[in-house]
């Protein structure tokens, strides 16, 4: 229903608003182009593009960003020794280097994975972190009684504790490396993906249509990623869920 007033709200506003259509054309008319869209193959392609590249981004920053927050959260002095140049690179928005991106790396995907990568590892690190921050002390006391190692202790005790933590901030990078994916697309140009897209359609005849038709699927995308995330979460990780609501 929300969905619904959203769309009327629109239709109603892009009709009888102060905007002229061709700049804010109607949803009536952006789904016939959405439809039609979904019938292009070099669409399609581009949509494809975005949605490999987002897909590589997230698996490199799971990669990098669980083992170093297993690290920093594990080992006080290491978390102490990086605390500085981690709270510099941090808030450095991705946005931002893009030009420099360009110069090392180039104009091709590499540029948008990398930034993704770096925007999208952040919430994953801080994540796991903080989920060894909130572990109760008894449990590792208890692995250590037993016998059990620092690795052991870690993969064995801390890993699966921070599950859910850790499945928390692999959603929160899922939307911001869809994101960076689509805007590098769009702001330093390339040959495919839906940034492209919506560049091309921007330019020249200044298709507003096509452009949120094309901005309409970006946000479909990352709806469905949400979801199957948050499936995940509910089906893999259930014994989470109940002891929270057991508390």
């Amino acid at each position: 229903m929300g969905l619904l007033g959203f769309f009327a709200v629109w239709e109603a506003f892009s009709r009888l608003g102060p905007v002229p259509q061709q700049y804010l054309p109607p949803p009536s008319l952006v789904l016939v182009r959405l439809a039609e869209l979904l019938g292009d193959r070099m669409f399609l392609l581009d949509v494809i593009a975005s949605v490999l590249a987002w897909a590589i981004a997230l698996g490199i920053s799971v990669v990098i960003a669980v083992p170093a927050g297993l690290l920093l959260g594990s080992v006080p002095a290491v978390r102490v020794a990086t605390r500085a140049i981690i709270e510099f690179l941090r808030p450095i928005p991705s946005v931002a280097l893009i030009p420099l991106a360009l110069v090392l790396i180039g104009s091709g995907p590499n540029t948008k994975i990398s930034l993704a990568v770096y925007a999208s590892v952040w919430p994953i690190l801080f994540n796991t972190i903080y989920a060894l921050d909130e572990m109760d002390p008894v449990m590792v006391e208890t692995a250590r009684s037993f016998g059990l190692g620092r690795a052991r202790v870690l993969f064995s005790v801390a890993l699966p504790n921070s599950a859910p933590f850790v499945l928390t901030g692999v959603r929160m990078s899922a939307a911001v490396a869809l994101i960076l994916v689509v805007s590098t697309e769009f702001l330093a140009g390339g040959t495919s993906g839906l940034g492209s897209f919506v560049l091309d359609a921007s330019t020249g005849a200044g298709r507003m249509d096509l452009v949120l038709a094309g901005t309409l699927v970006a946000g479909v995308i990352g709806f469905a990623i949400n979801e199957a995330l948050e499936a995940v979460h509910k089906r893999g990780l259930r014994w989470s869920i109940v002891g929270q609501e057991a508390s």
